[in-house]
């Protein structure tokens, strides 16, 4: 993995890698048809259930901008930091003390050191965007005859609603993700290639999706024949949990129908048998009653406070007494104080990775509409991740 020592080594170091990768990435679209094998998508093979990049200049060109990505979380975040820390200082505040956003972004976002780290963080995730969806893009006819050649094979069922009305907070570029998870026939490939940069190679494997899955608790009947996936992207957890639950019944659904017919390819691929759906949080048109588990996957603070609280009461209309949702998202109970670094930094997220809800998610009071629904809340939350956790509420079973 790409990792130098020093700051301000590695930004001259990178920024002719910069011009060169750009230049290389459209040069790579310019000539992208002509480089794929005939007859697949997937030239290169496997390693596991990932499919190899079809060209081995897009390969190199991701692990390039995966490997930077390392180095800026790691040494570069630990020297903005470090000059958080100074500047706090330096005006008598405790670096570990609580900061209002207002003042953290006022006193931090024009420090040269932290917003070189916030530049080169952003320009990674610019140019991995453009890199994959220049590639699926250029190759478009032989991607959409792929997914249109197992759109209605299985095992398992694609459904696709592409005239359904889409609520306002999908239509917003989550990730900066150009068109976000609806506006792109390839949102799911450029998705799932993403965050496998975003995740810094510890997902290749989707190990994240079957540890969370294993990790799934269950009623205390024991009962586990339906489980619904709400949310559920390209289905790496949906495919998880069939793996855990090779008998039971799993359905994904997303609004996103790109990234759920991605998700149906995959799971055809591999042989599982899930169903895939492309229907509202808000309004999966399941019977009452009807899951042993919901679930879902880092959705929550993607959604709006009014789209969060119609997919509580959804979910408590859809699990069956004594059966559980289990939604993973950032950790809320127990988490960590927001200092004045840790306040920047979710605000950059929010505003330069356009994560428009997720500050709002962290003060909507998730947990209080889960209880006050009826739901019996567990507040022991594991951490999946640093940051991460989950809210484990069971339906009682005399509901």
């Amino acid at each position: 993995m790409f990792n130098r020592r020093t700051l301000m080594g590695a930004a001259a170091a990178v920024s002719g890698a910069f011009a060169s990768l750009t230049g290389r990435a459209a040069e790579a679209k310019k000539n992208a048809k002509a480089k794929v094998a005939e007859g697949t998508m997937a030239p290169r093979g496997s390693i596991g259930v990932l499919e190899r990049l079809p060209e081995l200049d897009l390969d190199s060109r991701q692990d390039f901008l995966t490997s930077f990505r390392t180095m800026v979380n790691r040494e570069m975040s630990a020297a903005s930091m470090r000059r958080a820390d100074a500047i706090l200082k330096s005006k008598g505040i405790d670096p570990k003390a609580e900061v209002p956003y207002a003042e953290a972004i006022a006193m931090l976002e024009n420090d040269p050191t932290i917003a070189l780290s916030t530049r080169t963080w952003l320009s990674a995730q610019q140019l991995m965007w453009n890199d994959l969806l220049g590639h699926f893009e250029a190759n478009s006819d032989r991607y959409l005859s792929e997914m249109e050649a197992v759109d209605k094979k299985g095992p398992g069922t694609l459904e696709l609603n592409p005239g359904m009305k889409m609520p306002d907070y999908v239509k917003h570029e989550i990730h900066i993700q150009p068109g976000g998870y609806v506006g792109s026939p390839f949102a799911g490939h450029a998705y799932h290639y993403g965050t496998n940069a975003f995740y810094t190679g510890r997902n290749y494997q989707d190990e994240l999706h079957r540890g969370s899955a294993n990790r799934m608790p269950i009623p205390a009947d024991g009962k586990v024949k339906r489980i619904l996936d709400i949310g559920c992207g390209v289905g790496q957890l949906s495919c998880a949990l069939k793996e855990r639950f090779p008998d039971a019944e799993i359905w994904g659904i997303d609004v996103g129908g790109p990234m759920i017919r991605y998700g149906h390819l995959r799971a055809v691929e591999r042989g599982l048998d899930i169903n895939f759906a492309q229907r509202l949080a808000e309004e999966t048109k399941f019977p009452d009653n009807h899951f042993d588990i919901v679930t879902s996957y880092i959705m929550y603070h993607e959604v709006d406070p009014a789209g969060t609280a119609a997919t509580v009461k959804e979910a408590w209309r859809i699990v069956r007494p004594g059966g559980i949702w289990y939604p993973l998202d950032f950790k809320l109970t127990g988490a960590q104080r927001r200092t004045a670094y840790g306040s920047y930094r979710s605000w950059m997220d929010h505003r330069w990775n356009n994560e428009v809800w997720t500050l709002k998610f962290r003060t909507n009071g998730l947990p209080d509409m889960i209880r006050k629904q009826g739901f019996a809340l567990n507040e022991k939350e594991p951490e999946l991740l640093p940051g991460f956790g989950v809210l484990n509420a069971t339906k009682p079973a005399t509901a």
